[in-house]
């Protein structure tokens, strides 16, 4: 057996692991992502030697291993994190894809694209500053993506002697916050990313901390991609129609199972028009298969021909989500344009997109205190706040805490497709969900 053989086996025998990395400017995040891939031995010679040269060029005498990261010209010439910086690596326990999100607030939305498919979220604080408005922004942000890990990196603890009263002042402050959102697990670590203590290996210069470093933790912190337990849920993308002499009556439909599982014989029903039917065959792969489950890309043929297109929804019969035309949400707001009451938008539900108006805009978060702002009567760019809208066409829409692939949405700008808004149906966060649902365990995870 080669080498090569040997490491693709073992690849194949570990767990994934997505997580996001955020912060506010400067804290070190990409100097960070740089230190895990270089110290952990991720990092091809090339590359390694490319970053020397642009550092030398920059007058640096040491490696600057945030440009591992930071790929756009304007990100190395700034010395910012601008797009959301996509990496692959792996360790002979887990590999891991990672998303090192920018900074600065004005791209706060770049950070909702990388947590959003996220199962950990590293946030980043300079011991210095402490915790500021962005940090808050984006504990926040992670809560509403019901990221069910958020790990608290106290980067530059070298730049304050290495003082254990700064981590505990910051940690305290954080962990408090991030409760009160509802996040389920918080994990602080003391590190400094650009002298490599508690990244990779323990630190020399903080024998007062006990806990792992932070890729210890990346390696051991639990994560499920068991969907099958969860709402069974098959958004239809394509219907298959050959109409040829070997296949003349053949209907299939055509899509990714977001969540759960389906078997041959299992009554469904199909939305939102509510006919419902059974489960005649599954295909996947050319084959024919008695159950199919979440995330294969699957056809399933129903025992009746009824009207089905793109954008419906086949649910199980006894678990099929209820249909409506007034959607209740927290979104955050991530275009430049100001989202306005009475604005007429597009909203993009899984394969599903529908003419909507905002009906209203009942409150905006602040970040400070967590309380709500109320009828703001607009949200401008990074704004969180609750919207209702209503649409032209019923929709299928799980709670956001039941599902977070069925459970989002975007409004788009029907004049020029922009993204406009990402929304999170349901209670805003966790502790709010539980409120209303008067009886939350305090230590039950999130469904994915």
């Amino acid at each position: 057996m080669t080498a090569l053989t040997q490491h693709a086996e073992q690849l194949s025998t570990t767990t994934l692991l997505r997580f996001a990395t955020a912060g506010s400017v400067d804290d070190g995040k990409s100097t960070l992502v740089g230190r895990l891939l270089h110290d952990s031995k991720s990092v091809l010679t090339d590359q390694l030697e490319a970053v020397e040269h642009a550092s030398r060029s920059r007058g640096q005498e040491a490696p600057d291993l945030a440009l591992l990261t930071d790929g756009l010209r304007a990100e190395r010439e700034q010395g910012i994190t601008i797009d959301v910086a996509y990496r692959y690596f792996a360790t002979p326990r887990r590999r891991f894809i990672l998303a090192d999100t920018p900074g600065h607030v004005q791209y706060t939305r770049n950070m909702v694209t990388g947590a959003s498919t996220a199962e950990l979220a590293v946030v980043l604080v300079d011991a210095r500053n402490g915790v500021v408005e962005q940090t808050r922004r984006h504990a926040a942000v992670a809560a509403l993506l019901r990221v069910p890990h958020v790990v608290l990196a106290v980067n530059k603890m070298d730049l304050v002697d290495y003082a254990e009263p700064v981590f505990a002042a910051i940690a305290e402050e954080f962990t408090a916050y991030a409760a009160s959102l509802g996040v389920p697990e918080i994990t602080t670590i003391p590190i400094s990313a650009l002298a490599g203590d508690n990244v990779v290996e323990p630190s020399a210069h903080m024998d007062w901390y006990g806990g792992p470093t932070v890729l210890e933790h990346l390696e051991t912190v639990p994560v499920s991609h068991d969907l099958t337990g969860c709402h069974a849920r098959f958004p239809v993308q394509y219907v298959i129609r050959p109409q040829t002499a070997e296949h003349p009556d053949y209907r299939g439909y055509a899509g990714q199972i977001a969540a759960g599982a389906f078997r041959v014989g299992e009554t469904v029903t199909v939305l939102p028009s509510g006919r419902p039917s059974k489960i005649a065959g599954i295909d996947a792969l050319g084959e024919s298969v008695d159950i199919a489950w979440a995330p294969q890309s699957v056809t399933i043929r129903l025992a009746d021909d009824i009207d089905v297109s793109r954008g419906d929804l086949i649910a199980p019969s006894d678990d099929a989500p209820a249909v409506t035309q007034d959607v209740e949400a927290t979104v955050c707001h991530v275009a430049d344009q100001p989202l306005v009451v009475g604005q007429r938008v597009l909203l993009k539900h899984t394969t599903r997109t529908v003419k909507a108006i905002v009906k209203d805009i009942p409150s905006r978060l602040t970040l400070d205190d967590l309380s709500q702002h109320p009828a703001p009567g607009r949200l401008v760019a990074n704004d969180i706040g609750r919207v209702v809208v209503r649409t032209a066409e019923p929709l299928a829409l799980d709670a956001y805490a039941d599902s977070r692939r069925t459970g989002s949405f975007l409004l788009i700008d029907p004049a020029d497709g922009t993204t406009l808004t990402a929304g999170m149906a349901g209670a805003s966060f966790a502790a709010e969900a539980e409120t209303e649902a008067d009886a939350a365990d305090d230590d039950a995870e999130w469904d994915f």
